[in-house]
């Protein structure tokens, strides 16, 4: 029993805290066999960020909750907090975490993605008119609602397979440019795949959404839990329906080139904390080394 909770816990209380914290540890843990992200503190990246408490934490970055994990061979109380860093975050300003109300504050990086200039052939993708900006508002909401949704499985996930075969076509972050005009800063991974190819859940999940969205096309969301999703867009077929449990390598859909896009490829997002950051973190090296 480690040495904290001896000297606070009366003899007679032992048996039922133990039972407590062992009951709360699954829901916070990754199993011992888990692989944890690569670490990239940068916009876009992720931070892993140890930290002491007592009992199991609550931790919150910018009002979204954040995945903590025990590190019990660090000793006890021992604590490590997985921070999706949004691509608009400030390098030269430091970043917060609220730990059980208290702050604990982490530094990250500037970074420079590269630049991406794209011909899009429907005019509408550019400069979409009222009503299809009204159509992106309320899909937007349920994109959100989907990537805000915390759920507790019993074996959390910290890492992924690739869902698709094919080349890296446009990697994470670049700044894009749609027939010139500036626009977000993409937010994914592409995977170029010809029309039909499989596309495989790359972790175990439960479907959040599903939907056929203005900019994203056929598009499906899995949570993962503790807050992490992915985001999987231009399908040519969705295979799946909201509440469905997933296994790692079962079929989502298949690849397709709806909604805006040059053609056919994956788009592939993983959402961390409601943050988009770098799929590629998630993934063994050896797997998209010569993809790149």
């Amino acid at each position: 029993m480690p040495a904290l909770l001896s000297n606070l816990v009366p003899k007679q209380l032992v048996l039922p805290v133990l039972l407590l914290l062992g009951s709360l540890q699954p829901a916070h843990a990754a199993s011992a066999d888990s692989r944890l992200p690569q670490e990239s503190r940068v916009p876009g990246g992720v931070a892993l960020v140890p930290f002491q408490a007592a009992t199991v934490p609550r931790v919150n970055y910018q009002d979204a909750r954040v995945l903590v994990v025990p590190q019990p061979q660090a000793g006890p109380g021992q604590w490590l907090a997985v921070v999706g860093i949004p691509l608009d975050a400030d390098a030269s300003v430091s970043q917060q975490l609220d730990i059980n109300g208290k702050a604990l504050a982490f530094d990250i990086e500037d970074k420079t993605y590269k630049a991406q200039y794209l011909t899009v052939k429907n005019k509408r993708h550019v400069d979409p008119d009222p009503e299809d900006l009204k159509r992106w508002a309320q899909e937007k909401a349920e994109m959100d609602e989907a990537f805000s949704y915390w759920s507790e499985p019993s074996d959390p996930v910290l890492h992924f397979e690739l869902p698709a075969d094919g080349r890296f076509s446009s990697p994470f972050g670049l700044k894009r440019y749609f027939n010139q005009q500036p626009r977000n800063p993409h937010s994914g991974l592409d995977i170029a795949a010809p029309e039909g190819a499989p596309i495989r859940a790359p972790a175990p999940g439960v479907v959040r959404a599903t939907g056929n969205y203005f900019f994203n096309g056929n598009t499906i969301i899995v949570d993962h839990g503790f807050g992490l999703s992915s985001l999987y867009c231009h399908l040519s077929r969705i295979d799946v329906a909201p509440g469905q449990s997933m296994v790692a390598g079962e079929q989502l859909g298949l690849v397709g080139k709806t909604g805006r896009v040059t053609g056919a490829h994956l788009h592939w997002s993983l959402s961390l904390n409601n943050t988009r950051v770098d799929p590629l973190l998630f993934v063994d090296e050896q797997l998209f080394i010569d993809k790149k």
